[in-house]
Parts: structure tokens; sequence; C-alpha cells
């Protein structure tokens, strides 16, 4: 993040522009503290068998998962450039057989620079998505950006790729290296089978893996959430973990924060948060797993993050999708006459459709005057957006930051010194 010498008092006048400052600190010295790094990567760490985790989505839960499989201890080190890599490489540690590091990029020739840095020695790519597309412009730019995690691998490494996605499984043309494809294809070497909802608790399903089959339960939740599992078993296996105890590792890792994660409330109402993406690859399988649920469900929806081709239709399909089993529609940002006719259309009442602006307060006063015990809860818009902070209000927890979008990155609104302090005109974060 980029900040000029004028923005500096207010970024050292409150707790969060401190960090934002420490954050475009970490940008700036990037050059140098990569080189350390790098030293680091090739003499304390050069025996620990570096697993990286690429992709435009899923790349948290499967590095949570691989991390849990590999019997490693758990870490929700924020993922993206500069500091945070630089963190996670000189955190392994001489001796350490395994570490799990997730590399997010935003530009382009960002992604070569990472892979010299981590020096994997298996990478998986979690999915191609149209998330950074403004920057990254088309899926085959984003994929040969990511392919660099998959490119630098040594002939004795091994890639783990979707092989339900083609942008991902070009990669293995990319690379000298072992490759192992996982998804519900039936040409995956670890494929999904029999795959069933578990509500709440989480989803069921059969692996079949090297000419194996095992049973496997996660709390993880969605179809698509399965993904993550296999990433984690695959790479389980191919590093020699016993499958018995790396299922058993898996299937106790909890969702991660904002991920289909379900918390619920004192009411008996279920919440579940999916805020920290908004991508349209994100929003329809989400929305396919709130269709299975045996419960009355409503929806709190903001903005679309960088929807590809026409807005208005975008948005049109994803309210006409919530109209066929939606309770209540909430929207919160600039959606509301964009998902309405979709939602009309398929059949919701006009006051089930509900405009609250930009307040998160006002959408969980709105939400409360509504649900029910039994209700589920279902929360998604952009991270910017900030929109946990509807579940901290509906726990009942003091929220005062009622500001309309945030580009703090590195705090989540749990634990942010604004949430309950608020703040005062002229302070909100640049």
């Amino acid at each position: 993040m980029r900040y000029r010498l004028r923005d500096l008092p207010r970024l050292v006048g409150t707790p969060c522009g401190r960090v934002q400052l420490a954050e475009g600190i970490s940008y700036r010295s990037w050059p140098l503290t990569s080189r350390i790094a790098w030293l680091h990567r090739r003499t304390v760490a050069r025996s620990t068998r570096v697993v990286a985790v690429v992709g435009s989505l899923g790349k948290t839960s499967a590095r949570r998962a691989i991390t849990a499989a590999l019997g490693l201890p758990a870490s929700d080190r924020y993922n993206n450039a500069f500091g945070f890599i630089v963190r996670n490489v000189r955190a392994i540690t001489r001796g350490q057989r395994h570490a799990a590091i997730e590399v997010g990029i935003a530009d382009k020739g960002q992604m070569r620079s990472y892979a010299s840095v981590v020096r994997p020695d298996v990478t998986v790519v979690t999915s191609i998505a149209s998330e950074h597309h403004r920057s990254l412009g088309t899926l085959a730019v984003t994929r040969d950006e990511k392919a660099w995690m998959v490119r630098v691998l040594r002939p004795d490494g091994v890639a783990v790729l979707n092989g339900d996605d083609p942008n991902v499984l070009w990669m293995a043309g990319e690379t000298r290296a072992r490759v192992v494809t996982c998804g519900f294809g039936p040409d995956c070497d670890v494929r999904a089978e029999d795959v069933a909802l578990d509500w709440p608790h989480g989803m069921r399903f059969r692996i079949v893996a090297f000419g194996r089959t095992h049973d496997a339960r996660v709390r993880l939740i969605g179809r698509h959430m399965v993904y993550p599992a296999l990433a984690a078993f695959a790479v389980s296996q191919v590093e020699g973990v016993d499958p018995a105890a790396a299922l058993e590792r898996i299937g106790a890792l909890a969702p991660a924060a904002g991920r289909m994660q379900p918390a619920l409330l004192s009411n008996g109402v279920m919440v579940l948060r999916d805020d920290v993406k908004s991508t349209t690859e994100t929003i329809d399988p989400a929305l396919d797993l709130l269709a299975q649920i045996p419960a009355r469900c409503l929806v709190v929806l903001g903005d679309v993050s960088e929807p590809v081709g026409s807005q208005y239709q975008t948005y049109r399909d994803i309210g006409e999708k919530l109209g066929r089993f939606t309770s209540g529609l909430f929207v919160l940002g600039s959606g509301y006459e964009k998902y309405r006719p979709g939602a009309l259309r398929a059949g919701m009442a006009r006051d089930q459709i509900v405009d609250v602006g930009r307040s998160p307060r006002r959408a969980a006063e709105l939400v409360a005057s509504t649900a029910r015990p039994g209700d589920v809860v279902f929360i998604k818009g952009r991270d910017t957006q900030k929109l946990d902070r509807i579940r901290l209000i509906l726990s009942g927890r003091d929220v005062r930051c009622d500001i309309p979008t945030c580009s703090i990155r590195v705090l989540d609104c749990e634990h942010c010194p604004m949430l309950e302090r608020g703040w005062r005109p002229g302070e909100a974060p640049l």
C-alpha cells in the first residue's frame, strides 16, 4: 500500500493507522527484506520441505488444511506480499521438516519474485478466477502469473493441481515436477465421491486416491470447501504421512474466519459468515450451499467484487438465484436496484428485499428484528465492507465503527482497536 508524506499525521493518529503505516514500510522495504528471506531459505531452511499454496480462491482454507494434515502448528498469518512472505519464510527454523506458505498477488510480475524467495518443494494451485482482473486482465494472464510458483519446482518436486479447473490444469505443461491432480472429475488422482452436506457440522464424502478409498468428514461447509481437504490429503500422501492420521487432523479443522464459517448466536440464530471475498466465483457455490440448508435463510449481501462483463446482468442473475429460496434479502452497499429485479422475477415479495444503505449497524438492526430461532443468516460482501461487524452486533458486541468501507487488510474487525472506539471525523482509514 502506498502512502504520501502528507498522509503521515493521519496514519500515526490512530492504532489502525499505525498498522497501515507498518504495512507501507513493509512494502517499501521488500527489496532488502526479500534478500534476507532468500538467504534464510537457502541456509537455515534449506532442508525444510516448503509447500506453497497459490491461486485466486481457496488459498487460506487449503493452506490451513495442509498445515493440519502435516501436523504443523496452526497459523493464520496474512497471505499477501512483502512483509508476511518474508516473515513466513524467516519463521522456518533449522531442522523443521515442513512449512506451508500461502502466497497471494495483486499485480503482474509479483509471483516470480515471490517464487524465488519461497523456493517451494510442493506447489498447490487451488483455482484461477476473476479476482484482480482489473490489474491482471484476462484469466490467461492470471494463470501465467501464478504459474511461476509451479515453474520453479525442481524435477523432484510436486505440483498439486485442481484437476477440475482447465486454467490450473494448463500448468501441468509448465513444470518438470511430478503432477498430482485433485477434484471431483473421474481422471483426478485424488478425487471426492458421494459428497453430502451434514448441516451444520460440515461435509461427508469418500476420497479415492492412489488406488485406495477413504471415508472423510470435515467441518468445512460447502461442496467447494471439499477442494481444500482434497489438496491437503494429496500433499500429505506425497509427503509420506499416514492416511488415517492426516484425515483425522483435516477432519478436526474448523472453518477459516469469514470463509463459510458458522456461528450460533445465543438466541438460536445461526450466522454463516462468508465475508472475505465476493467475486461471482465465490457467490455461486455459496448460494448453491444455502439452497440445501434445511432452515429459513436470510441473506445480507454486499457488493460484488470486480464483476466481469455486464454489472447489471451479474447482479440480476444473483438476485434471481437468491429469490428462489431466500426469505429475506438485506442489501448493503450499491447493489439494491441491481439485485432487486432478479429477486422479484424469482418470486420474492417486495417487502422481503430491503435496502439497508451503507451502514452495517442498520443492517444488523433490521436482521435482528426479522430473524427468529432456527434461522440461518448468511453474510457476504467485499472485504473492504467489513461485514463481520453485523455478526458481532448480533452477538452482543458494542460496535461503534460504522464506516462504509475500510482498507485495513491485516486486522479483522473482531480484534480491531477501532471496533468499540469508533472513528472520529477525519480519522477514517486511508
